[in-house]
């Protein structure tokens, strides 16, 4: 078990819950994801080290988003994102063989968690949606083309990788209903994974969807401190500026990590939106006494 109350938020891009702990003056958060703790256990020599625990985000309530919920995370040493994408894999097809079936109902037809996993670059599902190649070299100007084209409302803050993020949970997210990983994300999407080793901008991170839903992440972890100083740098310059969903600097965090750590690959999943998955429900159904809005 990782702390639950923390000095510093971070592992995710989230709003967190702020509390105050009186006995040292101190402001605190509530844990927005487990990942930085846990790599921790891996810097002190632990070679595969998993949590399942409460997660607490201060953001929107709807069928797939619950402000209190379960993560399951778990990093493996000598690993990468392809490697924990086969552990990911394992544990959801396992999960279904508990409850009956690897068919299960989605809201668009039936999903075959038999069947194969894809494996789609971000950029080239974007692309198959948009009708054009779009890559991590194009243009601002033609982002912001495709993003009026098809009713996005870009923040003039925003990077190109963020716009091309926002293209793809837009226009490509909902069309992933068979199991599919995609990969090769713009380093704006995860300050905590390797930058990819043949094509600059990208990184070796991978989303989980099922059912047109985000299941899971994962990634090849990124291991120098000195490029996770710089990337942490930059997020807390956003926090700073006013994205409430920027991770701080984590000054323990980074100190650890220059006592060096073998490479590794780590996953994060909702278990709640698995049990949604295998259950044909949503994310109120999956949690004993959910959070209801108070009568008035």
């Amino acid at each position: 078990e990782t702390p639950i109350l923390q000095l510093v938020h971070g592992g995710a891009a989230a709003r967190p819950f702020r509390t105050h702990l009186n006995a040292f003056d101190q402001p605190m958060t509530l844990r927005i994801a487990l990942e930085l703790y846990l790599k921790r256990a891996m810097i002190g020599g632990v070679d595969r080290v998993y949590e399942m625990g409460r997660i607490f985000r201060n953001e929107g309530v709807d069928s797939s988003h619950s402000p209190e919920f379960t993560m399951l995370e778990a990093y493996q040493a000598w690993g990468d994102q392809h490697t924990i994408a086969q552990l990911t894999q394992q544990i959801i097809v396992d999960a279904a063989d508990a409850v009956g079936s690897r068919q299960v109902r989605g809201e668009h037809g039936e999903i075959d968690l038999d069947g194969e996993w894809r494996w789609i670059g971000m950029y080239d599902a974007l692309s198959e949606q948009l009708g054009e190649q779009v890559t991590v070299e194009t243009s601002r100007e033609s982002l912001l083309r495709l993003a009026e084209r098809h009713g996005l409302e870009v923040n003039p803050a925003w990077v190109d990788g963020k716009i091309a993020i926002e293209l793809f949970e837009l226009l490509a997210e909902p069309t992933l209903q068979q199991p599919t990983f995609v990969c090769d994300y713009p380093e704006i999407a995860q300050p905590l994974a390797r930058p990819h080793r043949s094509v600059p901008g990208l990184v070796e991170a991978w989303d989980l969807f099922i059912g047109g839903v985000e299941r899971g992440t994962g990634f090849s972890e990124l291991i120098d401190p000195v490029i996770q100083r710089a990337r942490l740098e930059e997020q807390s310059l956003a926090s700073a500026a006013g994205d409430a969903e920027a991770m701080q600097l984590d000054e323990e965090f980074l100190a650890a990590l220059e006592f060096g750590v073998p490479p590794m690959g780590g996953m994060g999943m909702g278990v709640d939106r698995l049990l949604m998955l295998l259950g044909g429900v949503g994310i109120r159904e999956t949690i004993l006494f959910p959070l209801l809005k108070p009568q008035a």
